[in-house]
């Protein structure tokens, strides 16, 4: 059976990604009772990076870039419901994201660029949705991608 998420995504007009490889030694999601640790997922959409760095400090650049870390978040979501045995519906809160920007020295809007995942995340959970966060700006990213996102979630007991 369909999640209630899985149908928002529907509902939405959104998809999570097909599989991919990680970039790295390491696992996608750790467990801890009822806590998912999730990976950082870049910008990445069947093997290649949607978005790259540096991100640019124009309006424009600045909503490509929140639409790369919404690319970010489905990433996660998809890798989320690979811990949550499927259900989706499974999630009580989510707790924290941590956002990286590539972006140069001084750059003032990670905060903005981030936003774009943290909208996903509270489109398909509602107020579970809502979380702490941290925006960061760094001089790089793996595969050169503008955007990175980790998250930690909550499952339901």
């Amino acid at each position: 059976m369909t999640s209630q998420v899985e149908k928002r995504l529907e509902v939405l007009g959104l998809e999570l990604p097909p599989d991919w490889t990680p970039r790295g030694q390491f696992l996608p999601f750790r467990k801890d009772g009822a806590v998912i640790y999730l990976s950082g997922q870049i910008c990445e959409w069947d093997g290649e990076v949607t978005h790259v760095g540096p991100v640019l400090d124009t309006p424009e650049a600045i909503v490509a870039a929140r639409e790369a870390a919404k690319i970010c978040a489905l990433n996660l979501i998809y890798r989320l419901r690979e811990a949550c045995d499927g259900d989706l519906d499974r999630v009580d809160v989510v707790l924290r994201l941590g956002g990286f920007v590539n972006c140069q020295s001084g750059f003032p809007h990670s905060p903005a660029v981030i936003n774009g995942a943290t909208e996903v995340f509270i489109a398909l959970f509602g107020d579970r949705g809502w979380h702490a966060r941290t925006a960061v700006g760094v001089s790089g990213l793996p595969g050169n991608a503008s955007v990175e996102v980790d998250a930690i979630v909550l499952l339901k007991t």
